[in-house]
């Protein structure tokens, strides 16, 4: 299983040829386990260019494996802890929510596939966050 991270799901929408797309489409050719976290369907939902790409887009997300936060209160404050230590040692992460999203990634103890380079940074404070 793979937490895949909103920045991998734009690439492959728009057919960048990174890296990350190129491995999300052997997950998606081969079958593969992969999640998204609800806060990831948000960021995609919220890109939708019209209505009928708003409905396809949340009836494939929605059928998907979702990874929760474990706790409701402590998995929100773990992440701000990763979001105050980055801060702390001289770097503010561009979103609250990829801090969330490395925070469920740990707690599920998932690799995260990810297009984003703030998650290398984060990854100095949170050590045990692995990358697919």
């Amino acid at each position: 299983m793979v937490l895949v991270d909103t920045s991998v799901w734009v690439d492959l929408f728009r057919n960048r040829r990174t890296e990350s797309a190129r491995r999300l489409r052997g997950i998606l050719d081969d079958g593969r386990p992969f999640a998204i976290t609800p806060v990831i369907a948000q960021e995609i939902l919220q890109g939708a260019a019209d209505e009928r790409e708003y409905a396809l887009l949340d009836g494939y997300l929605t059928s998907q494996t979702m990874l929760l936060p474990l706790h409701p209160v402590d998995s929100h404050r773990h992440a701000a802890r990763i979001y105050f230590d980055c801060r702390r040692r001289g770097f503010t992460p561009r979103s609250t929510v990829d801090c969330l999203i490395a925070q469920v990634a740990l707690e599920h103890a998932v690799p995260l596939l990810h297009d984003d380079r703030d998650y290398e940074r984060i990854a100095r404070i949170a050590p045990n966050l692995e990358f697919a």
